[in-house]
């Protein structure tokens, strides 16, 4: 959902998520003098509840030297015009009122704000669900409740925090397959989540049709813990090792009921604790009989565990790529395709974004998207990296940093780079806790946000990772939703949730980089 008010020469956008709130405020120049910040009132309409929003950002004259507590933005307002709510709760009723701080600190004077009423979405639609994990391991909020401590030696409180709505998702998802009128059909590259793998052989259990197509590529090092992992549950009867791809990327489940696809379940999530607990993933359900007809066609050839040519070959007779001048309402790219027609759709989508591009990139960005971010125009587009660059020469490494850098210096460009605070205090703050990965960190959700806030939006979320070979060498899906404002909002709100947390670890590692201290 998405509002706007103005008032008092001040204005209030405010786009609303399931679990976050996005607030953007523009005032009239003439009031901007002497102006210290916002103070945000949130009023709960649904649970009758009004509080100041808080954060640990001060005056440098409010600062301690102790770890900060949490500050009401009435004694330290927020200095930006840009502010987010994230405790806000799925479905409920709020008003936000922004208040101008004047004055100087210890004597701030409150100048007359405008409010703005929005609900927030839930996370379960008719047709489209949408489900994200915390991703923030590495916060101020984890090492506040649970300290630098494992999640798996801080108990359940402390897993449940960081999966939020993600490992709940699937699980209800699983749990409606109740008996032998329902079918199963997995497509999963790692597959070591043992609850999961229970909810699967629960199933199983009740009389639902269970088969799993499972990443048992000889060369990759989590194919033994596939193997060992889906022995322990019980599923290696129904479970088929994917071994002839180049990588056997997807992660979707197809529900069927009397044998006909209801849903599917999809998104960037591989079953791990890395996945669900620690980076950011998302988990998105489609409720449409014919795009889950379509998922279970494509999982139907991967259980024959093709050949690489044999799968473009069925792909591109089966799987037309839709047009990006006139795409339908839903639509799904699946991989590999022969060639290159796939990659351009998508570098094309992203060039020609007008109203906002939004991208996540867990493994760099290539040079095909490189291009589509190297305008210097009106169009602000926004690039969330875990890292500058994946494999290569040192050279041509090197070359991929370098030419990601001077991108990100456009004006009209924004990028950030996973990241943690690594040190005992900086301004008060906390050091956060350890990653639970190694390869990929913070960042391993795959989407892009076209005009996110427009009329007309487009969300693209999947497996592939925005690269050629995740379109013409990998085994991937990917979602195609044009329209659809409630999808999109909850996107961006999740999205910048994320690029703001890291944008500002980032840039504390480069201080630190740079200078040697905090």
């Amino acid at each position: 959902m998405k509002k706007r008010i103005s008032k008092n020469g001040l204005t209030v956008n405010a786009i609303a998520g399931t679990h976050c709130v996005f607030l953007g405020m523009d005032m009239d120049k003439a009031q901007t003098k002497n102006l210290l910040g916002f103070a945000i009132q949130r009023e709960d309409l649904s649970e009758q509840e009004t509080t100041w929003l808080r954060s640990i950002k001060t005056f440098e004259s409010q600062r301690q030297l102790a770890v900060q507590e949490d500050v009401s933005s009435l004694t330290a307002p927020f200095q930006s015009f840009q502010w987010a709510d994230y405790t806000a709760k799925p479905g409920h009723q709020y008003k936000y009122s922004v208040f101008p701080m004047t004055g100087k600190p210890g004597a701030l004077v409150q100048q007359a704000g405008a409010t703005v009423a929005i609900s927030t979405e839930d996370s379960e639609g008719d047709v489209h669900s949408v489900y994200f994990n915390r991703g923030a391991i590495a916060s101020q909020a984890y090492s506040k409740r649970f300290g630098l401590v494992d999640p798996f030696k801080a108990g359940d409180a402390a897993l449940q925090w960081l999966a939020r709505d993600l490992l709940p998702g699937i699980l209800d998802f699983i749990e409606p397959a109740k008996n032998a009128d329902f079918s199963l059909r997995v497509a999963i590259y790692e597959a070591q989540f043992p609850k999961i793998l229970d909810a699967l052989a629960s199933a199983l259990a009740r009389g639902v049709d269970v088969q799993i197509v499972y990443g048992a590529v000889a060369s990759d090092e989590g194919t033994p813990k596939n193997i060992q992992a889906i022995k322990t549950a019980g599923l290696d009867g129904v479970a088929t090792p994917r071994q002839n791809a180049k990588i056997p990327h997807n992660k979707f489940i197809v529900l069927s009921r009397k044998r006909k696809p209801v849903a599917i379940w999809t998104g960037s999530m591989n079953w791990s604790d890395n996945a669900v607990y620690g980076q950011l993933n998302v988990g998105h359900v489609v409720n449409d009989a014919r795009l889950a007809q379509r998922f279970l066609n494509f999982w139907e050839e991967l259980q024959s565990d093709p050949a690489r040519d044999e799968l473009r070959t069925w792909v591109d007779q089966n799987n037309e790529i839709p047009a990006s001048g006139s795409l339908p309402a839903l639509s799904e790219v699946f991989s590999p395709h022969v060639g290159q027609d796939a990659c351009r759709l998508y570098v094309e989508m992203a060039t020609q974004a007008a109203g906002g591009l939004f991208m996540t990139f867990p493994f760099g960005m290539s040079k095909e998207f490189r291009q589509a971010y190297d305008q210097n125009d009106q169009t602000l587009r926004y690039a969330l990296l875990e890292m500058y660059v994946n494999g290569g020469t040192k050279e041509s490494r090197q070359a991929t940093k370098d030419d990601t850098i001077r991108i990100r210096r456009l004006p009209n460009v924004g990028m950030a780079l996973g990241s943690s605070i690594k040190v005992k205090s900086i301004d008060g703050w906390m050091k956060e806790a350890s990653p639970l990965g190694s390869h990929v960190n913070w960042i391993h959700a795959k989407f892009m946000l076209i005009d996110p806030l427009g009329s007309a939006p487009t969300t693209l979320s999947g497996s592939a990772n925005w690269s050629l070979p995740s379109t013409n060498e990998n085994d991937e899906n990917m979602l195609v939703i044009n329209g659809d404002q409630r999808v999109a909002h909850i996107y961006f709100t999740e999205y910048m949730r994320v690029f703001a947390h890291h944008r500002f670890r980032e840039s504390v590692e480069r201080h630190l980089a740079e200078t040697g201290s905090t």
